[in-house]
């Protein structure tokens, strides 16, 4: 199936990347009809969501329809497809950095970001006094992107970074040093002596 002719975006994947992608993205099943619109416009639409911003019913119209793209894309994230994606990825561009493709190290951080009292989990962070979500973050020594965990923002830092913790243990046992600013270091080193 040859994928229409349109604009570029910048957010589109090159034929290098997706053949990376490729290969993890889930195969039609064998029962139903064929499927209409190419993976990879499914791919190159989600991916201009994401960096516009946008609305699913916002995508340009030589996109596929916002409605089309969010069939796949719900099973695709509730499966774990984005990720496998994002474990390939970053994988590959800490090999072409130099270092082992699975982390030793890591930083933690914590943001607090106001939302509206509609829809989702919030609370208040007396600290920032902040009415909202809290969002925990592990990243590698170039940045990349390993956990994240969000949650009420009246969950404590030292709460939320267990929380983090415990997911990221599973995935990367290999982490053996986390850096923390002052505020996390001390709250991190009394809850793992207990």
């Amino acid at each position: 199936m040859t994928t229409p002719v349109r604009k570029l975006y910048d957010s589109d994947l090159t034929a290098a990347e997706w053949e990376l992608v490729r290969p993890l993205i889930p195969r039609h099943p064998p029962w139903g009809h064929d499927p209409v619109i190419p993976k990879r416009e499914i791919v190159n639409a989600i991916f201009y969501l994401n960096k516009q911003g946008c609305t699913w019913r916002g995508l340009p119209h030589d996109f596929p329809k916002g409605q089309s793209v969010y069939v796949y894309f719900r099973p695709w994230t509730k499966s774990g497809v984005w990720e496998q994606i994002n474990a390939v990825l970053r994988r590959a561009v800490r090999v072409a950095a130099g270092k082992q493709p699975e982390p030793t190290a890591a930083i933690v951080d914590s943001q607090s970001v106001k939302t509206t009292d509609r829809g989702g989990v919030h609370g208040y962070d007396a600290g920032k006094k902040i009415n909202g979500r809290k969002r925990h973050i592990l990243v590698d020594t170039l940045g990349l992107l390993l956990a994240v965990v969000v949650h009420s923002a009246a969950i404590q830092d030292r709460d939320g970074a267990k929380l983090l913790f415990f997911q990221a243990c599973a995935w990367f046992p290999t982490i053996s040093l986390v850096w923390a600013d002052a505020g996390y270091a001390g709250q991190l080193i009394e809850w793992l002596q207990r």
